[in-house]
């Protein structure tokens, strides 16, 4: 048996455009100390996993492999011809290894603090992991938040899923003390899943084997991969698993899913901002707020966004609205 970390690494990061484009997105941005949040995946999990698996597409790949370069563990490069989500991609990390290997699924965008309490959290889902258990982890709020959907607990079981709510029900959550934030982290083994996966969305993993089976060096068939049902992990096996557990997790955890947080990121190790809250980021040109607060300036070299720090989730918004594909 061996412990695989799986980094997904698929995503875009619209809500931070124009920082993070199709071509370059946030997860490869070395803006945490000259290290990019897929660097530090990595990093965080040398010392406890055996292996690595990436899974990503061509330009995705492209990165990881040289973010990578400097990482010991033995490496696999999964690529997606056709992004069909969470599932499918855990799927094929779990068609890559033995039943019995445990596979760690951990997002590659994630900014995490606590390295001990980290650990800590992943030994007691592998422990949960070789009991058949399917474990996803989820961290302690510490406000109410409405970017992320929240897991309703006690102990270590799932009692709920819910959806990213509004703020008045965030609060609700956060009061009761019940709730936890669902972090797109989880931990099994890589044949529970297929079980699983089969279970309760026979359709997705029929199409996977196929898929994987057309494949060649992990490069995975374009027209088969089309005919996979693109749907998350979490409403085809985690909210309808009988095997369910979650790990609160006490480490500091954030998505980095917005500016917002990317704001608070920043801010805390330094980052200036005026005497009214508000933040430049992307250029040192002289720019003046007036009569504004908690707003947050974005410079590219070819983009310039003005946003209310409390906004930053309608980002997506704008990109979603734009033309030009070279802007994306």
């Amino acid at each position: 048996m061996k412990v695989f970390n799986v980094i997904l690494s698929g995503g875009v990061g619209s809500r931070l455009w124009p920082l993070s484009r199709k071509q370059h997105p946030k997860q490869f941005l070395k803006l945490f100390s000259g290290k990019s949040l897929f660097e530090l995946t990595a990093d965080r999990n040398e010392k406890v996993v055996d292996e690595l698996i990436v899974v990503g597409n061509t330009d995705h790949i492209e990165w990881s492999t040289q973010l990578l370069k400097d990482i010991a563990l033995p490496q696999t490069f999964i690529v997606e011809t056709e992004a069909r989500n969470t599932a499918a991609a855990i799927a094929f990390a779990a068609l890559a290894v033995n039943e019995e290997d445990i596979l760690i699924i951990t997002p590659s965008d994630h900014l995490i603090h606590g390295q001990d309490a980290y650990e800590k959290a992943l030994k007691k889902a592998i422990d949960l992991a070789k009991q058949d258990y399917v474990i996803t982890f989820g961290v302690l709020p510490t406000q109410p938040d409405t970017g992320y959907g929240y897991i309703e607990y006690e102990g270590e079981d799932v009692l709920s899923f819910r959806e990213k709510p509004n703020t008045e029900t965030a609060q609700k959550f956060l009061d009761r003390g019940t709730f936890l934030w669902n972090s797109g982290m989880f931990c099994f083994k890589a044949g529970v899943l297929l079980d699983e996966l089969k279970q309760y969305q026979s359709e997705v993993y029929e199409q996977c084997i196929e898929t994987w089976q057309k494949s060649k060096n992990n490069q995975l068939d374009v027209e088969a991969s089309l005919q996979i049902p693109s749907i998350s992990i979490d409403y085809a096996v985690m909210e309808r698993s009988k095997r369910i557990k979650v790990v609160p997790a006490h480490f500091r955890w954030n998505d980095l899913g917005s500016f917002e947080s990317l704001y608070d990121y920043l801010r805390t190790s330094g980052h200036d901002v005026d005497d009214n809250g508000n933040m430049i980021i992307g250029t040192d040109i002289f720019t003046a707020f007036v009569g504004t607060k908690n707003c947050i300036l974005v410079h590219t070299t070819d983009a310039i966004m003005i946003l209310q720090k409390e906004k930053s989730q309608d980002v997506k918004k704008v990109y979603n609205q734009i033309k030009n594909i070279s802007l994306l």
